[in-house]
Order: structure tokens, then C-alpha cells, then sequence
């Protein structure tokens, strides 16, 4: 994608924000809704099936919001939201 938009830099600026917010979900030990291996695991699948035509990391992103939201951490609502409130602060 970097190559297509012209854009020197391949790591996206939130890629360091999605790698803090995995690295507290390991840390968190939060319970049976975010033990981390399975997350992470199950991640990884949906990284390679169902995100497989997302460049990576945008696929690890959507993966991990997909995790959250079948755990019942998040809702589609509130990620809704949360996506509406990002991209009007981008567009700005």
C-alpha cells in the first residue's frame, strides 16, 4: 500500500499504538475474556482467512477488533462510534 499512495514510511503512524494495546491485553491478565494465547491464536486465523486480502497491519488491526468485539469487550456500536470519532479527527 505504501508504494501505491506514494507514502515513504510502510509502518502506519497507529501501528506503535495497536502493538501497546496487544502488548496490555498479554499484560492485563485479564481473566478467561482476554487470555492472551488464545487471543492472539485465534488472531492469527482470522489474519490469514478472513482478513487474508487486508495488507498487513491492517489485518492484524481488524483482527483484533473482531476479537474484542465476540468476546463482548466492545460492542459494534461503541467500535462504531470510536471509528466515526477517529475519522472525523483525520479528516479535520
Amino acid at each position: 500500500m505504501a508504494a501505491k499512495y506514494g507514502v515513504d514510511n510502510p509502518v502506519p503512524p497507529w501501528k506503535t499504538s495497536l502493538d501497546g494495546i496487544c502488548d496490555a491485553l498479554d499484560q492485563s491478565g485479564g481473566g478467561t475474556a482476554l487470555l492472551s494465547v488464545d487471543r492472539r491464536n485465534e488472531e492469527d486465523v482470522l489474519s490469514a482467512t478472513v482478513y487474508s486480502g487486508l495488507p498487513y497491519p491492517e489485518n492484524r488491526l481488524v483482527a483484533l477488533a473482531h476479537s474484542l468485539v465476540r468476546r463482548g469487550l466492545i460492542d459494534e456500536a461503541e467500535l462504531e462510534r470510536r471509528l466515526t470519532a477517529v475519522r472525523a479527527r483525520l479528516e479535520a
